[in-house]
């Protein structure tokens, strides 16, 4: 997609291969559920589902699954001991939650801030790791998948002219 200049900036170009992608053919009869027959008794051309799950088998899509399980599963076990840590230590230990660290402000008012912090800090570590390990990649195989569902569109072009 091009950045452009003017009046229409706000607008969505039209080669974007995510505009309305999820609607289109969805739910509009039978004929997106099955191959297109090929004329001659040919091959069917695969249909949307086929070229979905081609990509999803694909090790570039394996990767990108892989890389977002090293990061979400750690990170999730992480942040929920953290938060089961601090809901025993606040029923178990009252005296040490109790304790008074500079005036009025106690160990359970900041492991509550902490927990503020921790969850600030870990949406920035998702962000900062998508975009740097996943996003170049999930785009490359959203346009592998377009390129090849345009194919397909322009192959029953063809056929449909015939």
């Amino acid at each position: 997609m091009d950045k452009h200049e003017g009046r229409d900036t706000g607008t969505i170009r039209l080669d974007d291969p995510w505009y309305d992608a999820l609607a289109v053919g969805w739910g509009e009869g039978e004929e997106t559920s099955q191959p297109t027959p090929v004329p001659g008794g040919g091959r069917p051309a695969p249909g949307a589902s086929d070229i979905y799950l081609e990509v999803q088998r694909s090790a570039a899509f394996q990767e990108v699954r892989a890389r977002y399980r090293r990061f979400v599963v750690p990170a999730t076990a992480g942040f929920f001991l953290w938060y089961v840590a601090y809901v025993v230590a606040a029923t178990a230990a009252p005296g040490l939650m109790a304790r008074p660290v500079v005036g009025a402000v106690n160990v359970a008012m900041l492991a509550g801030l902490g927990q503020f912090l921790s969850t600030f800090l870990l949406t920035w570590a998702y962000a900062r790791h998508a975009r740097l390990r996943r996003d170049r990649a999930a785009l490359d195989l959203r346009w592998t998948v377009f390129e090849q569902e345009r194919g397909q569109d322009r192959t029953r072009a063809r056929r449909a002219g015939r």
